[in-house]
């Protein structure tokens, strides 16, 4: 890893890892080199067993202000489609372990729609969430029309999309874009007690589940059923299942191995 582009933590603590953009003078603005940066680190901790919860921030100060746009000014829409860049995007997404976003200051254009490539956000009182694309002649391309109107609702999407309007931590925990707002000084510590909740549980379990809640956002009902379905099935196929029920009837605590 490049340090100059993330920090990164195995183990900031057990069974958690973490990721830093650290960007500082440039507002943490993400060019193709952090993103491919964070996709790997991702992929990596994806693949390590110690590793059940990934916490992804940018500090205490700023979360990401953007793509960097020295590096896309002189784009053409030819050159653009030949970089590709979004298959980076879609690589993160793909990540099995769940990823808990820590937002403080700008989460805005491709920050806010990194964070919301992330499963949940925790995000401090000075957060604030925009996708102010438009007002330097483009929009969205990382999924910022797509996630934020799933999460917020059309009418606020619209607004926050066409005029570039910015929101608040508290608004956009109240219209359901974050999980918690919660002040500076403890926003990594409760992201972490967020992490050890999960980090407690099954890993198998965790991943199926979160598999499902995203179906449900990419499907209809009925489709999302089916695959709720299946993986709930798949559940007694493994380890942990029988740990977890035989714990609850000698009411005891479960130990889950992951498998």
């Amino acid at each position: 890893m490049n340090p100059e582009l993330i920090i990164v933590n195995p183990q900031i603590e057990k069974h958690i890892a973490l990721i830093q953009i650290n960007r500082p003078k440039e507002l943490n603005a993400l060019n193709r080199q952090v993103m491919t940066e964070i996709r790997d680190a991702l992929k990596a901790f994806d693949e390590d067993e110690n590793v059940r919860v990934i916490i992804l921030t940018g500090g205490e100060k700023v979360f990401a202000a953007g793509a960097d746009i020295k590096q896309m000014a002189d784009a053409t829409a030819i050159s653009m489609l030949s970089i590709d860049q979004f298959s980076t995007w879609d690589q993160i997404k793909k990540t099995k372990k769940p990823i808990i976003a820590v937002v403080s200051g700008f989460a805005l254009g491709g920050g806010c729609e990194l964070a919301m490539t992330c499963d949940m956000i925790v995000a401090s009182e000075t957060a604030q969430f925009g996708q102010p694309e438009i007002n330097i002649g483009t929009m969205p391309g990382a999924g910022g029309t797509q996630r934020l109107t799933r999460a917020v609702g059309k009418a606020l999407a619209m607004e926050m999309v066409l005029t570039g309007k910015f929101i608040s931590a508290q608004e956009a925990h109240k219209v359901g874009l974050v999980n918690k707002v919660v002040p500076v000084e403890v926003l990594i510590k409760e992201a972490i007690t967020l992490a050890k909740s999960i980090a407690q549980k099954s890993p198998i379990a965790v991943q199926l589940a979160k598999e499902s809640v995203n179906k449900a956002f990419e499907s209809s009902l009925d489709e999302g059923l089916q695959f709720e379905r299946k993986n709930f099935y798949l559940t007694f196929a493994s380890e942990d299942q029988k740990e977890g029920m035989a714990a609850f009837i000698e009411k005891r605590k479960a130990e889950f191995k992951g498998k």
